[in-house]
């Protein structure tokens, strides 16, 4: 197992900034990162998952050391076939804490050579989450504060004509 490789995993459905600067952060504490998206067969999505692979794959362009992947069935599984050491996830909120830490309880007993590091989000950037900015999007709002250029375009197209 490598402990230069990192793996930060999301629905992504769609990125934000709060994405972003995770993936930033993490790009900065690990030499290799994999931003994974879970592909999760009862879970209706907005973007397809070709979709948000594009779409990261473009926002990650900037870091060198990142690279953009997807994966169906446990992440902790995934984790172990990319010989990787840490999971990466991100806090926006104490609510967050007691569900992730829950999930990297069960993650430790599954796989206690893996290690999840918890990162808190910046505060300007607390508040957002990929639902928020689905339902800004969808009522026409301005998003262009809460996600990447390629992103806020991909929501308008998406709901252009609603």
């Amino acid at each position: 197992m490598s402990a230069r490789l990192a793996v930060y995993a999301g629905s992504f459905d769609p990125p934000t900034f709060g994405h972003l600067d995770l993936v930033d952060r993490a790009s900065k504490l690990f030499p290799e990162v994999i931003v994974a998206v879970g592909i999760h067969p009862t879970k209706s999505a907005l973007f397809s998952t070709e979709d948000r692979l594009s779409l990261l794959t473009e926002i990650c362009k900037p870091f060198g050391n990142v690279r953009v992947d997807s994966f169906r069935g446990l992440l902790i599984d995934y984790v172990k076939r990319q010989n990787a050491r840490v999971i990466v996830r991100g806090l926006r909120a104490g609510t967050d804490f007691e569900y992730e830490l829950q999930i990297a309880h069960a993650n430790a007993d599954l796989r206690p050579e893996i290690d999840t590091v918890f990162l808190p989000t910046r505060t300007n950037y607390g508040f957002i989450s990929a639902s928020l900015v689905r339902e800004i999007a969808m009522h026409g709002g301005d998003i262009e504060r809460y996600a990447p250029p390629n992103v806020c375009a991909a929501l308008k197209k998406k709901f252009a004509g609603s």
